[in-house]
Parts: C-alpha cells; structure tokens; sequence
C-alpha cells in the first residue's frame, strides 16, 4: 500500500512537475513572441523617418538612441555598426534641403522656364493665316507710320544704313525688312509674300515661315551693311556718289520676301510661275532671272534698287535650302 502511494505520489509529482516546466516553457514562448511582436510593431515607420520633417541622425542625439532602440535587429545593428547615411538610404529616408530658385518653378529659373515654355506653345498655336495675314499688317502699318510719324524718327528707327548700325540701332536689321516709303514697293512685296509665303507655310509650317521672313530680313541687312562698307571705302575722297554710301538709307521686305520665294522654287524648281502676272515659265528659270537681275544691280550701280539687299535673301533661301536638303531642320 505504501508503494502504491509512493507510486501515485510520484506520478502525481511527475505530472506536477512536467505540468509545471510546459507553463513555463508556454509563458518564456508567449513573453518571447510579444517582445518580438513589440520590436517588430515598433520599428521606424515611413512617417518617423521621414517625408514631413528632418530627424538628426546622429548616434548621440537622443532620438537617435530612441529610433535604435525601437528598431529591429538588422535595422538596430545597422544604425550602431553602418555608417548614418547608408542607414538612411536602407530606410528611404530623404534628404532636406533648401529650394534653390534657379530649379524651382516659381524662383528666377522657373520663372524663365515657364516663359520659355509659354513662347514655344503660342509658336505652336500660329497658323499659316496668323503668320501671313501678320506679316502683311505689320508691314501696312509700318507703311502708315510713314505717312503720319515724324520723319527723322522714321529714317532712324526703320531704315538700315552704316551710320545707324554705328550709332547702336541693330533693331534697324530687322525692322528695316518692314517698312515700305511708297505704295508700289509695298504692294509688290505683299503679293509675292502671300503666295509664296502660304506655299512655305503649308510645307513647312507657321513657324518655319515666319523665321525664314526674320533670317531674310536680316541676312539683306547684312548684304546691304557690308556692299555699302565696300563701297564707302572705294568712294574716300573721289566723289563718286552723291550720298555718302555710309548714310544711304534702305528698307523694305524684298531680301524677306526674296528668301521665301526662291526657297519656294528651290523646291520646286518645275512649278509654273507667272512673269510680271502674264507670262508663264518655269520656276527654275525665273529664279535664275531675278539672281542675275540683281547681280547686274550691283554692277551697274543702281541706286533705287538695293542688289544686294536682294542676293542676302537670296543667300538665306540657298542655307536653308542645303541644310534642309541635308536633314539639319
């Protein structure tokens, strides 16, 4: 009978005893899961580390301790052992810093930007209308600037000579190319820039049109500034004009309205074109006429009509013309 109790009071002991080391082993399993569950809860989330305000980074700043000490393991070992910034791009945590003015969108170089951006969409926003009907207003109102402005004003601000290039008006290379004294100049170069300038338009665009008309304009400046130069120097003290050629003034929209149209017959050089609104050649034919014309200008000399100011137009259509030939455009 003792055995028998001896037995059950060591089986019950046994059961006690084995009873005992699983709650312990349950609750060390239970405490070991709640730590690992509260470290892993209370890792540095996106906030902390984050997109609204710059957390120090260093290892004796206190929050530093804080956010190593609520981390998990590799983050926690990482920030002690790893360099600050290595930790920091593991964490996609970003970097602060002041928004320069050139970057943004609202400092000086947004603010150019955006202009720049503005101009490029109105360019894209032009029709073949708005550039011809533009150009023929611009001239029309230039033409009646000179019946009603004062005279001097004019030959300063609208006509291009070495005097006025010397005296620091280059805005003469360019508005030059509008202005028109007489109704049959006017007239002539309006014609000729309607019809081929919608023909241009249509090709190559609004846009491409009206920076030929500019290039035109200022290139039968240039031919004009520098055949005046030369014959400036031929003159010095020979009497040989009766206006110094450095105060000669010229104007007009023939070396605009020259580029657009030989462009135009470089392209299509077996077109039907009308001589003098009549007589119908071929296009090539009446472009090697009008070359030749206005050498022969030079040659002679001939004072009403500017050559030059016409082959510089000339020169334009034939650049354009080869660099487009080439892809460059």
């Amino acid at each position: 009978m003792q055995r028998l109790v001896s037995l059950k009071l060591a089986s019950s002991l046994s059961r006690k005893l084995s009873g005992a080391a699983a709650a312990a082993s349950t609750s060390s399993s239970l405490r070991h899961s709640r730590l690992c569950a509260s470290s892993a809860v209370a890792g540095p989330s996106r906030a902390e580390l984050g997109v609204s305000s710059p957390r120090p980074f260093f290892p004796d700043n206190p929050s530093w301790r804080l956010l190593a000490r609520n981390a998990p393991a590799p983050a926690y070992s990482n920030a002690l052992l790893g360099s600050p910034l290595k930790s920091l791009a593991n964490s996609r945590a970003g970097f602060f810093r002041a928004p320069s003015p050139f970057n943004s969108r609202s400092g000086f170089g947004g603010g150019f930007d955006s202009y720049r951006r503005g101009w490029k969409s109105w360019f894209r926003r032009l029709t073949v209308d708005n550039v011809v009907l533009g150009l023929i207003i611009t001239n029309v109102a230039v033409f009646m600037l000179w019946q009603i402005a004062d005279r001097s004003f004019m030959m300063k601000n609208f006509t291009i000579s070495l005097d006025n290039v010397k005296s620091g008006r280059l805005h003469t290379l360019i508005t030059s190319a509008f202005s028109h004294m007489t109704m049959e100049h006017l007239i002539y170069n309006m014609i000729g820039l309607y019809f081929f300038g919608y023909n241009i338009g249509r090709n190559f665009g609004p846009e491409f049109l009206l920076k030929l008309y500019l290039a035109g304009a200022f290139g039968g400046s240039i031919f004009y500034l520098v055949h005046h130069a030369f014959m400036h120097s031929q003159s010095k003290g020979q009497g040989m004009f009766s206006i110094d050629p450095s105060r000669m003034p010229g104007l007009g929209a023939s070396g605009a309205v020259n580029a657009i149209m030989l462009l135009d017959i470089f392209f299509f050089p077996k077109a039907t074109l009308y001589f003098d609104f009549i007589i119908p050649v071929p296009a090539i034919l009446l472009g090697i006429f009008l070359v030749g014309k206005d050498v022969l200008r030079i040659i002679q000399g001939d004072s009403e009509i500017s050559g030059s100011a016409h082959l510089g137009g000339a020169a334009v259509a034939a650049l354009t013309w080869a660099r487009l030939r080439k892809g460059r455009f």
